[in-house]
């Protein structure tokens, strides 16, 4: 090649590098726009109790050993695919429980989530390492623990300001924070202390503990079902996407029942759903004329999300929370304390509320609103847990008409 050839060739270069320099500065304000937009999410996006789905399979499955993801996940009976099961594989690995991606081809525990979830671990050792997991190893959980350990857990608002002192990017602080609240309560660190929420100190929690104690801190009866694949989005119509359709025990005018319907409503259920955008309509409460029942059904099959009380044991309310299980949508099990559930539901998740007296429940209110909020988001991300109709009859659809 002589010099000419050579100074032409250079001189094309130049061009074609100084054209892909103008896309690339057409096309960089946009991407540094998106960039600076997105906040990445730097805590798990399910709760730790949820995320240990995941660890017990593996255990149950695969003896604790290292197994291939798409076996683990056949055995689970949920699809590989959904983003349910990816939402619950990225948040074992958030929490440090498994390693291995939601595309990886094998997931295998972690020292410290063999330790944390080995029904043969002693039990201090057990619990120390799932405090390191669900709360000193997540950032802005340690931010919160380290700032209220020993004292009275303060409100949303209070701990929403500690966290942005910490400078941290949190894409939904609420959110980040409901977790660290339902974290904290299932370790066992929140105690009523002095008629008062308290975060008590690890230290103070394994003090507490035997290491031959036969009952686990923070380990529920309500056990939380596998996690089965979101619900197609065709199934629940447009104008039902802000409803919550809240099915209790209502009861007359001035019993028991009605009493505890109006208070969980106003101090539980409808605090908690704020932020959701989500109306929360009882059956006593629909405007519109007509047969009630056939508005309680229509509610039932169309309604974003339900969430059914099953304090006293109304069989109404167990004829209704059936006819939703079929629909497989979502929903939430609530129930009183000391109303212990039929073995028919009492394998699905749900969440205790102890109205044993005034002085049990309203230090309490915070938690479990935090609690209801928390198992909500899930549920509207996709999460819908299983139910007995979904765990025996997983092929089983229903056609809701339009």
């Amino acid at each position: 090649m002589n010099e000419d050839n050579e100074d032409e060739a250079e001189v094309g270069a130049v061009k074609k590098a100084k054209k892909r320099k103008r896309k690339k500065a057409k096309k960089s304000p946009a991407k540094s726009a998106q960039k600076r937009n997105r906040t990445l999410r730097i805590y798990p996006a399910l709760s730790f109790e949820e995320t240990l789905a995941l660890s017990e399979a593996i255990h149950t499955y695969a003896s604790g050993e290292r197994v291939a993801r798409l076996t683990l996940l056949k055995q689970m009976n949920v699809s590989p695919t959904s983003s349910s099961t990816q939402i619950l594989i990225t948040s074992s690995g958030k929490y440090g429980l498994t390693k291995g991606s939601y595309v990886a081809e094998h997931i295998e525990l972690t020292e410290l989530g063999r330790i944390a979830t080995d029904k043969a671990s002693p039990l201090k050792l057990k619990t120390q390492a799932r405090f390191d997991l669900a709360i000193k190893g997540i950032k802005p959980f340690d931010v919160l623990y380290n700032r209220y350990r020993g004292k009275k857990l303060p409100s949303h608002d209070v701990m929403i300001d500690t966290l942005a002192e910490a400078k941290l990017e949190i894409a939904d602080d609420k959110e980040c924070i409901d977790t660290f609240v339902v974290n904290t309560k299932y370790l066992g660190l929140l105690q009523t202390i002095a008629g008062s929420e308290t975060l008590i100190p690890i230290e103070t929690l394994l003090e507490q503990l035997s290491d031959t104690a036969a009952e686990e801190i923070g380990e529920s009866v309500f056990h939380a079902g596998i996690l089965t694949d979101e619900v197609p989005a065709s199934r629940v119509q447009t104008e039902w996407q802000k409803i919550c359709f809240y099915i209790t025990p209502i009861g007359d005018e001035g019993t028991e029942q009605r009493k505890h319907s109006d208070l969980f409503l106003s101090a539980l259920i409808e605090p908690a759903l704020k932020g959701f955008g989500l109306e929360v309509v009882r059956a006593d409460k629909i405007g519109q004329p007509g047969m009630i029942t056939s508005q309680i059904l229509e509610h039932l099959l169309r309604a974003k999300l339900v969430i059914a009380d099953l304090s006293f044991h109304n069989p109404n309310v167990f004829y209704e929370m059936a006819i939703r299980h079929f629909t497989k949508l979502p929903i939430i099990q609530i129930c009183r304390k000391s109303d212990r559930l039929p073995f028919d539901v009492n394998q699905v998740r749900t969440i205790p509320i102890d109205t044993t007296d005034i002085y049990s429940l309203v230090p309490k209110l915070e938690t479990h609103r935090s609690e209801i909020a928390t198992v909500v988001r899930a549920s509207l991300e996709g999460q819908a847990g299983s139910n007995p109709i979904s765990i025996f009859f997983p092929g089983l659809s229903v056609q809701i008409p339009k």
